[in-house]
């Protein structure tokens, strides 16, 4: 089964960290990545650029409408994702617990069941 890992954090604050503080947060998730990467069961994972990139598409009118930014009344935000094949929920929730040991600070990590519609390579 294909889970969607949302990672989500004040982006602020990681928006905020030096360079060294950067690297050394990036060192310790690709830790807890390689061994899934190693064994094909990673797919793809993404930062998402900061909220103030954002464009968001309102519908439910007969015209939609464009507005910049996500206008999101949140303490946190959707910084980036994984895609990862588990057998179980059980182990999703095992990488995730280990995504935030190597990530510091608050925030969260919303696990969903993803459903490929155009699957590639990995199973779905």
């Amino acid at each position: 089964m294909l889970y969607a890992i949302l990672c989500y954090n004040d982006e602020d604050t990681v928006f905020s960290w030096s360079k060294e503080e950067e690297q050394a947060t990036m060192d310790r998730l690709l830790a807890v990545q390689a061994p899934l990467g190693a064994a094909g069961k990673l797919g793809p994972v993404a930062r998402l650029m900061p909220t103030t990139a954002a464009t968001t598409l309102r519908k439910g009118r007969n015209e939609p409408l464009i507005l910049d930014g996500p206008f999101a009344e949140t303490k946190e935000q959707l910084l980036g994702f994984y895609v990862i094949d588990f057998e179980t929920l059980d182990e999703a929730i095992e990488f995730s617990k280990k995504l935030a040991i190597a990530n510091p600070g608050a925030g969260s990590y919303e696990i969903r069941p993803l459903h490929a519609f155009r699957p590639g390579t990995m199973a779905t």
